[in-house]
């Protein structure tokens, strides 16, 4: 079955990715958070070697292949300690929005530049007072004349230091109805009236978080990404891949701990034998490795469909792979930690600080109650409590 075996060509990408991995693994990346900087040597790299466009379509610079091959990316930079969380957001969200809906002019401009990482979009979605209620989204676009003018707030974004423009949701108001309806704008990082203010995270990480502020941001109509009045199709075009990359995030993150965690039971040993003879080490440590596996099963499906433009397929599939991965994860990473002791909480093995990372996924881009949710309406066809 293809939605479950991959390609020669697929294990040829795992095999290349990891050996690029293997160079900087996790010991740069955390040298690299130390001194607040970024992984830009990483990401130079990744994009020369065609790793960070592989999704986009070759005509404008890509790879042309799909969310398949990019998941394939990010999760071998993760297992090799060293993910790239902006490839998430750049060439999985606003790639493929910009790729299937942009105009000429949108892809001409952006998809060679997000391709070969020479720029970077960032995408604003989430808000203070919206939680994960999109519908409750108040940054409102409204025309003058031929511009567009954007009002609101955005919380929780990556990367707007780094990112050339952010991929802004917003809703304008439907001249039948008068109701509000989503729409996305490109919004140049120094746009005036677009400000940012750096959130104070215990989380480190490369890439940093924001809260945005878009007080009367101008901007000229070839800014609005796709059809006025197909905001919704396209924003769900851009959110199965975002979960879909976010389990390859956190998948990668879980192999890493793990591997971590099984070098250290092979070779310690405390009475006779390595600790990792113990059943009590090593079925647990086999337990997290099987939940990964079945995690990346789904992943893989997920993509499948969504490449195969089954958005509706994508969507059931792409919830289920990130509630999967993310539990999946925080449990590998668990164990993993457990299984060294004391030494899983040193500097010196690279585990303490996943545990908080770990946690990303069941949160973020949108937390596992609400994959419950979507799950028991959608596919249950249970009645809705909100």
């Amino acid at each position: 079955m293809t939605t479950v075996l991959e390609t020669d060509e697929h294990k040829a990408l795992r095999a290349a990715v990891a050996a690029l991995g293997t160079r900087y693994g996790h010991d740069y990346l955390t040298k690299v958070v130390a001194a607040g900087a970024y992984p830009d040597e990483l990401w130079s790299e990744a994009a020369k070697l065609g790793y960070l466009g592989v999704n986009l379509p070759e005509e404008h610079g890509g790879g042309g292949g799909g969310i398949a091959e990019l998941s394939i990316v990010l999760e071998e930079l993760g297992a090799a300690g060293c993910p790239l969380l902006m490839m998430v957001v750049s060439p999985a969200i606003c790639g493929t929005v910009i790729a299937r809906f942009g105009t000429d002019a949108q892809k001409q401009d952006w998809l060679p530049a997000l391709a070969d990482g020479t720029r970077t979009m960032a995408f604003g979605i989430t808000e203070p007072d919206a939680g994960s209620n999109s519908h409750r989204i108040t940054t409102t676009a409204r025309r003058d004349g031929t511009d567009w003018i954007l009002t609101g707030r955005k919380v929780f974004i990556s990367g707007v230091d780094i990112a050339d423009a952010t991929l802004i949701v917003g809703r304008a108001e439907d001249a039948r109805t008068g109701k509000l309806k989503p729409c996305l704008f490109i919004v140049p990082r120094d746009a005036p009236g677009f400000e940012r203010r750096q959130i104070d995270m215990e989380l480190h990480g490369a890439e940093k978080q924001f809260e945005l502020t878009l007080d009367d941001v101008r901007l000229p109509a070839e800014a609005l990404v796709g059809d006025e009045d197909a905001g919704l199709l396209q924003l769900f075009a851009g959110l199965n891949p975002e979960r879909i990359m976010t389990a390859a995030f956190a998948i990668g993150m879980g192999r890493y701990a793990l591997s971590r965690a099984i070098t250290y039971a092979r070779e310690r040993t405390v009475w006779r034998d390595p600790i990792g003879a113990h059943q009590a080490i090593a079925h647990p440590l086999a337990q997290a490795h099987i939940e990964l596996e079945l995690a990346r099963l789904m992943m893989q499906k997920a993509a499948f469909l969504y490449d195969s433009g089954d958005d509706a397929g994508a969507g059931e599939a792409a919830n289920m792979a990130k509630y999967a991965a993310a539990e999946a994860c925080v449990k590998a990473v668990d164990q993993s930690v457990h299984t060294l002791g004391g030494n899983g909480l040193t500097g010196e093995f690279g585990l303490a600080s996943l545990i908080t990372a770990s946690r990303v996924a069941r949160i973020a881009p949108v937390s596992r109650e609400m994959i419950l949710n979507y799950v028991s309406h959608q596919t249950l066809g249970l009645p809705k409590s909100y």
